[in-house]
This record gives C-alpha cells, sequence and structure tokens, in this order.
C-alpha cells in the first residue's frame, strides 16, 4: 500500500498513540519522523534503570491482547515476534483493610468459587455477568472501538441502530450496573477496580465498561518479556522496543531528546521547531503530545479549536503519588500485582472527582515484577516495588506532602499486608503530579488523559483532525477511543485512516 506515497509527516511524541500511527503512515508509504520530548520512546510508557533496580515507570497491566495481535497482524507480524507473554497467575492479589485477602487466579471457575463463596448466588451472577460483559466488549469493539465516528451522521448506521438498544442500556453509571448483580460490596470492588484504567470512578463512568470484566477474567492479566535478549527484559518496555523495532523496519524515523516549541502552518506544509532551534518543514504532522499543551502552547492562537474555558471544563482522570522502591529481602505475601483496598473507596474517589484533596483512607496498588522477573533487581536477595496511589489531578504536592504521603502509605502497606520494607529500602523515588506535568507536558498533571465519563465518550472527545487548521492531526489518549495502551494503539490507526481518507 502506497496511499501517501511523498508525503513527509512528523508526530510530535513518541508514546503509543504516536507509535502506533507512525507505523500506519509508513505502511501506507508516507515518509514518517517521530519527535519526542524524552530521552526515550514509549511516553508514559518509559523505564529507567538505578543502582541495578529497573523500574517500569508507567503501564504495568498487560490487557487486551487481542488488540495488540489486530495491531501487529495489520503488518503481518504478531507480538511473538518481538516478546512474548507470561499469564499470571494469579491474575492479582487483594488486600481488604478488613483483613480480609483473596487471590484471583488465572482459572475462571476457580474465580466463579469465590465469588460464590461472598453471597449466596454470586457464582451464577458471576456468570451471567462474563456473559454479557462478553457480548458488550464484543459489540463495542465492533462498533465503536475499532469503527472510528468522528461525526454525528456517523452514528446514523445499521449496526449501531442494532446495538442501540444495549448500548441506551448502559448508559447508566457502573456502580447501579454492578449492585443488580452482586450485593457484597467486596464483589461489586473486584468487579469495578479497572475503572482505574480508564481514569474513572465507578458514580462516573457509564455502564458499557463493564466489558472490562471480560478483559480481567476471560482475556487474563500477562506480562511481556522481550524476545532474544540475553539479559531479560520485561515489562511494558519490551513492549515498547517491539513497537519501535516494527517502525524502524517500515522505516520511521526516531528523534528523541527533541522536545517541540512550535507547529505552525506555512503555505506549503508546516514548521515543526524544537526547543534547540532545529526546523523541520513536513506535510502534515501530528501530534501525540497532550492535546492541550499542543493547542495551548505549540499553535498559534488564532488555530487553536479550543480556548481555555473548554479545557476548564473538562474531568481528568487522575494523576497518581508513585513510589519506586528498591527493597532488601522478599515482600512475600505480596504479588506481582496487588490491590489495597478499604471496605469504603467512595470517600477516596470523591477526593479525587468530587473534593480534590489527598485521600485519608487511600485505595492503592503494588506492582511487585521481581515476584515474575529475577532481572529488574541487581541479584535475588532484593525485590522490586511500584506502589501507585490515584489522586486528584492538579494537587499541590510539594516536599512536606509528598513526605508525609509516603510514610502514611507504607505504614498502611504494613498493617494490612504484612509487609514492611521501611527499614529496608536501598533506593527510592518519587514521582506524582508535577512530574506529569513536567516530564510529559500533562494538563494538571493528569496521569491518563481526559477520563471516561459520558459526557467524554466517542465523539463527545477531541477529534483526530484539527478543525482550525487544515493538515493537521491528534492521536492518542484525549481522542478516540480513549484511556489505556490498547486504546491508544487504536487511536492510531483512526488517525491515520483519517489522513488515507483525507489524502
Amino acid at each position: 500500500m502506497s496511499t501517501l506515497e511523498g508525503t513527509s509527516i512528523d508526530v510530535v511524541g513518541g508514546g503509543f498513540g504516536g507509535l502506533s500511527t507512525a507505523c500506519y503512515l509508513a505502511d501506507a508509504g508516507a515518509d514518517v519522523r517521530v519527535l519526542e520530548k524524552n530521552g526515550q520512546l514509549g511516553g508514559r510508557a518509559s523505564r529507567f534503570t538505578a543502582d541495578g533496580f529497573r523500574f517500569d515507570m508507567g503501564p504495568s497491566w498487560y490487557l487486551m491482547p487481542d488488540v495488540f495481535e489486530r495491531f501487529f497482524g495489520h503488518f503481518g507480524k504478531a507480538p511473538e515476534d518481538y516478546y512474548r507473554l507470561e499469564r499470571l497467575d494469579p491474575h492479582y492479589r487483594i488486600f481488604f483493610k478488613d483483613g480480609d485477602e483473596v487471590d484471583v487466579p488465572a482459572d475462571r471457575d476457580a474465580v466463579r468459587e469465590i465469588f460464590a463463596s461472598y453471597e449466596d448466588g454470586a457464582g451464577e451472577a458471576f456468570d451471567e455477568y462474563l456473559a454479557e460483559s462478553a457480548s458488550n466488549y464484543e459489540l463495542a469493539m465492533e462498533n465503536f472501538v475499532y469503527e472510528d465516528r468522528p461525526r454525528l451522521r456517523d452514528w446514523v448506521d445499521l449496526d449501531v441502530i442494532k446495538a442501540a438498544p444495549v448500548g441506551l442500556k448502559l448508559l447508566g453509571n457502573m456502580q447501579g450496573h454492578v449492585e443488580d448483580y452482586f450485593e457484597n460490596p467486596k464483589l461489586q470492588q473486584i468487579m469495578q477496580y479497572t475503572l482505574v484504567f480508564l481514569g474513572g470512578a465507578p458514580h462516573n463512568t457509564p455502564a458499557l465498561y463493564n466489558m472490562m470484566s471480560h478483559v480481567d477474567f476471560n482475556l487474563g492479566v500477562h506480562y511481556p518479556v522481550k524476545n532474544g535478549s540475553g539479559d531479560q527484559i520485561g515489562g511494558f518496555g519490551a513492549v515498547v522496543d517491539g513497537i519501535v523495532e516494527l517502525g524502524e523496519e517500515l522505516g520511521v524515523e526516531f528523534v528523541t531528546d527533541a522536545p517541540v516549541a512550535e507547529i505552525t502552518r506555512r503555505k506549503d506544509g508546516f514548521l515543526v521547531a524544537t526547543e534547540d532551534g532545529t526546523e523541520y518543514n513536513p506535510d502534515l504532522v501530528v501530534s501525540d503530545a497532550d492535546y492541550a499543551h499542543t493547542e495551548r502552547d505549540l499553535l498559534p492562537a488564532h488555530e487553536q479549536q479550543y480556548d481555555d474555558d473548554y479545557w476548564d471544563s473538562k474531568t481528568y482522570a487522575p494523576s497518581a503519588f508513585l513510589l519506586y522502591l528498591g527493597v532488601e529481602g522478599d515482600v512475600d505475601p505480596l504479588a506481582h500485582h496487588t490491590l489495597v483496598l478499604p471496605e469504603n473507596w467512595d470517600p477516596h474517589f470523591e477526593k479525587i472527582f468530587d473534593d480534590p484533596q489527598w485521600p485519608d483512607d487511600p485505595a492503592y496498588y503494588v506492582c511487585v515484577p521481581s515476584e515474575t522477573d529475577e532481572t529488574v533487581v541487581p541479584d535475588g536477595d532484593h525485590s522490586n516495588l511500584f506502589v501507585l496511589v490515584p489522586i486528584a489531578p492538579d494537587l499541590e504536592d510539594g516536599p512536606e506532602v509528598r513526605q508525609r504521603y509516603r510514610d502514611e502509605v507504607l505504614a498502611d502497606m504494613a498493617d494490612h499486608t504484612g509487609v514492611d520494607v521501611r527499614d529496608r529500602i536501598v533506593y527510592e523515588e518519587r514521582f506524582s503530579v508535577s512530574e506529569f506535568a513536567d516530564r510529559y507536558n500533562s494538563i494538571q498533571g493528569t496521569a491518563l488523559g481526559l477520563a471516561h465519563t459520558l459526557r467524554q465518550t466517542a465523539l463527545l472527545r477531541p477529534p483526530h483532525r484539527s478543525d482550525a487548521v487544515d493538515g493537521l492531526y491528534f492521536t492518542g489518549s484525549f481522542t478516540t477511543p480513549g484511556i489505556g495502551v490498547p486504546m491508544c494503539l487504536i487511536s492510531g490507526e483512526h488517525t491515520a485512516d483519517a489522513i488515507i481518507q483525507d489524502r
């Protein structure tokens, strides 16, 4: 396919949306260059090494393997050409703060028995819920995720009309939907924890996203490991490396340490200037940088689609308080993926979306990749921990509050999991709202982008095509289909399709 032969395109930002778009455009014949602000590709899926510990800085749950297979399949490849997958068992472990503990195993029948042990009839309800979840997943992916519908008239389609009764039923929120199946609050939490990956909360996320339970229980949770490496490289870095390798095979040029300072429309194309004064003159531009940053900081005022009031009116996905810890000794009984959940998590979500402040009794996540991959630590006598607490974007996060909250979270982990690392930490790094804003130019320091509320779903998200500048396009988590690594891969396909159609 050479639809774009002779067309030069600069992609600003090397996150998953930008990498995906670059691959699709190069495959269509374009001359593609990716300009990445930071010293490595992958965007929020960056990584770093310190004192023999290797940390994934962002995504750590490999979900929706079918999306990755579809992406690589477009180019006649498969994920296993670049990395292999190890299915985790248990998928994750949950410590409830009332002292209860539960493993969620890879065996779906075993999960059913766990549900039945918490509530009479919950085993049958689990089967019914998953059947609906699988059906909604298929419906949503084929009609609303893989198929981009950026204009209202695109929704006047026979397949959409047929799906409408189901879609309308699922416009309520997730909390009400899950309550129709389960009374036990712990089962409700298990069915809704994946909303964090969508940047939402039970009360503001459409019930359509119950399809994430199909992703969790039927498709599984995996750990990617790079192929052909003498020193095993696992985690999302392996996925980034695989897509970059594919891009290089397709002819994409990657330029790192190249923060873009200006995008200006010219008669013969664009001027794209980096902070060091380097100038590029592509025919077209795709921005995978934060959408608001691109519009407000890189474009002239008359070429912006939205004003500050628009961006101030939006609901942003949470930011995060992150701890990267290198620890002496083991951290049993933590699993590779561990969730620590209060009996009532509503106050935590309220302090993210309704009354922004640091949560008093947080729900949080602990990743221990050293449980699966011994190469992320300097030797077998150490453990690698990544602690993530979802918090409201735009919070003040100075040194004093960080120290206080760090101490509170580690004490909470010791109290509720039995794992006290405070006297065994040999390496520590903190990352929060300010770093998301500085490193990724993220509006309000959101860790993810626009939340998946009903008013920010589908065509209500910012478009792939700029309405103000011909030849300027957008990709990534602010656009459709939304937040998360799989969604950003699909976003890249949508953006490339829009360019091909327009040319």
